[in-house]
């Protein structure tokens, strides 16, 4: 029998990737947070370091006794300019200095996705998006770091909000920039036998 969208723990702190599935009508029946280390591990490249950590967080959440018999989805985003990864933003320093190094150039954001069926298989996906910033003014800048926007997000930056108007142009999925790629995400639910509502 088809499993519904009440089977389905979301692994995620973000409560965009809460808004996002939301969009397309799946509610989890839980929200649990992995604790894990998100380091990068030494010469880890942008895609393979999205992937793992969001097949570690799925895997830390499926081994829960609450996981039993449940559908679980993790997800991680990764900002890159290159090979130098931009992680979240300590301060407003660190803020200001990652929208200087995103300033006229071009940038990628790595999604990972992955899902454990209630049978335990895996399914893991990176999904790539490229965005390219206009020149910042410093006035721009500024003024952005002291939105505080840029808190608890990868890169320094939400796409929602102020950013949207610093993107030049953009190749790939929008959804993945804000936090979950909505296409993906569906695509491997059904392709596993999960049973979106309507």
């Amino acid at each position: 029998m088809p499993a519904s969208p009440s089977t389905l723990i979301l692994d995620s702190a973000s409560p965009r990737r809460v808004e996002l599935l939301a969009q397309i009508g799946i509610i989890p029946a839980a929200i649990v947070p992995a604790d894990i280390d998100e380091t990068p591990l030494k010469g880890e490249r942008p895609d393979h370091l999205a992937a793992r950590l969001a097949l570690a967080k799925a895997r830390h959440t499926h081994a829960l006794p609450a996981a039993k018999d449940q559908y679980v989805l993790a997800a991680d985003t990764v900002v890159a300019r290159g090979t130098h990864l931009l992680e979240k933003a300590a301060d407003e320093a660190q803020a200001r200095k990652f929208l200087e190094k995103l300033s006229g150039h071009r940038h990628a954001v790595w999604g990972g996705i992955a899902v454990i069926t209630p049978d335990g298989r895996e399914v893991v996906r990176t999904i790539k998006t490229t965005l390219s910033f206009k020149k910042l003014t410093p006035a721009e800048i500024d003024s952005y770091v002291q939105s505080g926007e840029w808190q608890g997000k990868a890169g320094g930056y939400g796409i929602q909000g102020r950013a949207g108007a610093f993107v030049k142009n953009m190749t790939g999925s929008y959804s993945n920039v804000v936090g979950l790629s909505l296409y993906d995400t569906i695509q491997i639910l059904v392709g596993t036998g999960f049973t979106p509502k309507g």
